[in-house]
């Protein structure tokens, strides 16, 4: 009989390795660079964008290609590949020589991984309707809890032993992770047709697939623009605060300290999200992190930067996964690899844009000013999330009208 409890488990301790694993050295790109010899300030501001973008920027094209090879081939197929992809880019990292070789590397990255699209695919299929919210929720907790160990463990052993080491590392948890995935996983098989009963519908092709899910696919892009909008330059402004001894460890702290406000959201909002309306929910934090964005801009010394990050990851960390369960429950199960390939590539283009935006601020004005936008770009989150509940089918939503446009 097949358990879906149980391959949630394994998708579980997959993610949370597998995250752990890129977050151990990818972080600390900004330090990896200055050692392949980037020193000029405006430069390295570039660079950094640059290393941002490339991995959504091809995870954007190709991740509608592999959700549609998940709706045909398997979904545990797909996040195979994406664990055993990962594992090989991040070990070829760990070799290169020039800045451009690590950020090629970068774009290859985009086109063979995508371990957590693939894995909240298999879970939203797997999960019933009524424990969805849970099980996406958890996952995304398995995320953040990763990215909290993997980033504290990384800064620590990077200053011990160096960046490039860390690489090497990173590919191991990697290559852990597609081991759980294949022994420890199965698909689910296709329900049996009984006789007499028609056979189930073919999963709906073109607009129509694309109809019920588009609004929220436009808020999952503009929500994963602004919450990286800052992240890869959160090094320097460590750096510029502390300095650069020692400052991959600190940087680390940070992170693993994210990790945990963003393990807290998971847990708590996903919960949530199966009993409020998702929008409802994602308004509210957006006020939130828009606030705590402010004080992150304005610090002068590490604790304040901690608890101001730690205020803000909680809030922002569950807009993503809070609305990516509201994706999964107007999605057909038999469209999920199909709209959720193309919930990636949505937040890919999010993932593209904010860092170039946020590299030319830098590199124009200085690493603070990404900060104020940013809070300014997390405020305007609220009105595009009202009009993500204007133009949602009415026969999608799952509470009645008037209480949806009172959000």
């Amino acid at each position: 009989m097949f358990n879906w409890k149980r391959n949630l488990i394994f998708i579980w301790l997959s993610q949370f390795i597998s995250i752990m694993g890129f977050t151990f050295a990818v972080p600390f790109a900004p330090y990896y660079i200055q050692d392949l010899g980037v020193d000029d300030p405006v430069q390295l501001k570039i660079w950094v964008a640059l290393f941002a973008a490339a991995t959504p920027l091809s995870l954007a094209l190709v991740s509608p290609i592999w959700g549609a090879a998940a709706d045909r081939y398997g979904r545990r197929l797909m996040l195979l590949r994406a664990n055993l992809g990962a594992a090989l880019v991040l070990a070829l990292m760990g070799g290169v020589r020039s800045v451009e070789a690590l950020v090629t590397l970068r774009l290859l990255q985009g086109a063979l991984t995508g371990t957590f699209t693939a894995a909240q695919t298999m879970v939203a299929v797997q999960a019933p309707d009524e424990r969805s919210g849970a099980a996406l929720g958890s996952l995304s907790a398995a995320v953040f809890s990763g990215a909290m160990v993997g980033a504290f463990l990384g800064g620590w052993f990077a200053s011990l032993y160096g960046y490039r080491v860390a690489y090497y590392v990173s590919a191991c948890f990697l290559f852990v992770s597609f081991l759980l995935v294949l022994f420890g996983t199965r698909e689910m098989p296709e329900p049996a047709e009984k006789p007499g009963e028609e056979s189930a519908e073919p999963p709906p092709s073109g607009w129509s697939r694309f109809r019920f899910a588009l609004p929220i696919l436009v808020l999952l892009a503009m929500i994963a623009g602004v919450r990286h909008f800052d992240l890869p330059m959160m090094p320097l402004l460590v750096q510029e605060i502390h300095g650069k001894e020692g400052v991959s460890f600190w940087a680390g702290l940070l992170f693993a300290i994210s990790g945990i406000a963003g393990l807290l959201a998971g847990f708590i909002l996903g919960r949530m999200a199966d009993r409020v309306h998702p929008s409802r929910i994602g308004k509210l934090t957006a006020i939130g992190a828009g606030l705590m964005m402010i004080p992150q801009g304005l610090a002068q010394s590490l604790p304040v930067l901690f608890s101001a990050r730690f205020a803000m990851m909680f809030c922002s960390g569950g807009l993503e996964p809070v609305i990516q369960i509201w994706l999964a429950k107007v999605t057909p199960k038999n469209s999920r690899g199909f709209i959720f390939g193309w919930a990636s590539s949505a937040r890919s283009i999010g993932w593209v844009v904010a860092p170039l935006i946020s590299g030319v601020i830098a590199a124009g004005f200085n690493v603070r000013m990404i900060y104020f936008v940013g809070a300014v770009l997390f405020l305007l989150l609220i009105p595009i999330i009202a009009w993500a509940i204007r133009h949602m089918p009415r026969e999608e939503h799952n509470e009645p009208a008037p209480e949806m446009d009172a959000l």
